[in-house]
């Protein structure tokens, strides 16, 4: 180590300092006046320039060397120092820690600088005096989109739970919120809660689960944890709400006591019991039975109830009162709700594409057209391209009847085209205010829509599936049923990757 005067301005700012972000002013004015009053009092530290220069490189003390030029300091004392294996990265951080907050993209940036450089976790948390979770932590911004960190670095930071929400989102999903919600000249200001709000998914988390590590496996549930939550909480969660419910129903199911039936919830979150239960609030009696359920947040919780005593009469109606069986709800569906509304949209499009291609008779459009508009959805909202505009796509069938000249004039095969048109916008299948009804499934058995059904043996809509109607869905492949639902369905995937499947529940018939 060397003390020596030099010119400020002759020092070469490092490449790969570690505050990168501005400092305030207010910080910049009190070093400013300091310098003034009394000089620099830590002299920086530099490194002598390699690769044939002569000059000094700041490894420590680029604002107080900034500063001394603009106090007009002509000299300035500076300790040169032998340059350290990590290129003084570690050196670099711990002192601008120590004269000045760092902001967290800048102080991340160089924590992955020391990784890069073979520096452990833990080493780095020893180092600065920081836990190895406070470290993870700040690693997370890594999963965070470029053009974010540089706004975040200009000191607009999202709050802790906005940080949370956006690192837990792919790189993908970033990218398309951040079109919507980046600042613009008229706005630089980011709305990090609108960010965060268009990439907040629901999350359920490990300390709610009744089942164990067996059935998370074979549900295909991986756990995360979650850096931003206390320490001292199990804080693993997972989004995969389906396979979670899934798997919470099927625990039930299984752990289900002698008098134990699986019930519902209500729209207020409350459970629904039989028809003339009592609910029993205190200890329950032996006689009793009790109902399990999944609340609102995807819990297991049980309530005891108890059935009045069957009525005994006498005469030929001696056998007439409560028999004692309890039908509480139905067990779990084959294809859960989501699951509906991909069937809806499949439908659809299918029987869309059945009316622009199939052969269809004159004699049965019209049939068609009729059947149509007597569907639930006649306003008309139309299911056609996700358009619910009541009825404003029929103009444009009807301006195709009418020549150049403004006359209502018109060939069979206008005629045709425009019928099938008008069929396309009236028929829907999908789920809410534009579903046409069984008029629509009518219509779809009578012109084969089911032979336009896409394939359904794709992992999004398998996932919807209950175990035994995804172990049904076997039937007739060479696949065999495994015992994680996660490779079943993967094998499935991969056997219909080249083939065609459909679910019975998506077939376009009256029975279905």
């Amino acid at each position: 180590m060397e003390l020596k005067f030099v010119d400020p301005r002759s020092l070469k700012d490092n490449p790969d300092k570690a505050r990168r972000s501005k400092s305030s002013p207010q910080a910049d004015a009190l070093l400013l006046a300091t310098i003034k009053a009394v000089g620099i009092v830590e002299p920086p530290i530099v490194t002598a320039e390699t690769g044939g220069g002569n000059g000094f490189i700041i490894d420590e003390g680029h604002r107080r060397a900034k500063q001394a030029i603009a106090a007009g300091l002509e000299e300035i004392a500076v300790l040169v120092v032998p340059r350290a294996e990590d290129g003084g990265a570690m050196r670099s951080l711990a002192t601008a820690l120590t004269h000045e907050h760092l902001h967290p993209v800048d102080l991340w940036r160089a924590i992955e600088r020391l990784v890069a450089l073979n520096w452990t976790e833990e080493a780095i948390g020893i180092a600065l005096a920081q836990s190895v979770r406070q470290i993870k932590k700040l690693r997370l911004l890594a999963n965070v989109l470029p053009a974010m960190l540089d706004s975040m670095a200009k000191g607009d930071m999202p709050n802790e739970q906005q940080l949370r929400t956006i690192a837990a989102a792919s790189l993908d999903e970033q990218k398309e919120v951040w079109k919507a919600h980046k600042p613009s000249k008229g706005d630089p200001q980011v709305s990090w809660w609108a960010v965060a709000n268009g990439l907040t998914k629901r999350r359920m988390y490990a300390r709610d689960a009744s089942f164990g590590d067996e059935l998370a496996q074979a549900y295909g549930i991986a756990w995360v944890e979650d850096l931003f939550a206390p320490a001292d909480q199990d804080s693993r969660y997972t989004t995969d709400v389906e396979a979670f419910l899934g798997a919470q129903q099927e625990w039930m199911t299984l752990s289900l006591p002698k008098k134990g039936v699986i019930a519902e919830v209500n729209t207020w979150g409350e459970v629904k019991l039989p028809p003339k239960a009592e609910r029993v609030h205190g200890t329950p009696k032996k006689s009793d039975h009790t109902a399990m359920y999944l609340d609102r947040e995807g819990k297991v919780k049980t309530a005891h109830f108890r059935m009045p005593e069957a009525k005994k009469t006498k005469g030929k109606d001696a056998d007439a009162g409560y028999t004692g069986e309890i039908v509480v709800s139905k067990p779990r569906p084959d294809v859960t709700r989501k699951g509906v509304e991909m069937i809806g949209d499949l439908r659809t499009d299918a029987l869309h594409e059945a009316l622009s291609r199939a052969p269809i008779e004159d004699d049965t459009m019209l049939a068609l057209l009729v059947l149509a508009f007597a569907g639930h959805n006649v306003r008309v909202d139309s299911g056609a391209s996700g358009d619910y505009r009541y009825g404003s796509r029929f103009g444009r069938h009807a301006a195709a009847l009418f020549d150049a000249e403004g006359k209502f004039a018109f060939d069979t095969d206008t005629l045709r085209i425009a019928a099938r048109g008008v069929l396309v916008d009236a028929f829907s299948c999908r789920e809410g205010m534009s579903k046409s009804g069984v008029v629509a499934i009518v219509a779809g058995s009578a012109i084969g829509a089911d032979g336009f059904l896409a394939n359904m043996g794709r992992e999004d809509f398998l996932s919807c599936l209950s175990r035994p109607s995804l172990e049904g869905s076997c039937a007739d492949t060479p696949v065999l049923p495994r015992a994680r639902v996660k490779d079943t369905r993967a094998a499935l995937v991969e056997h219909f990757k080249e083939g065609h499947f459909v679910h019975p529940a998506a077939l376009l018939s009256l029975g279905s």
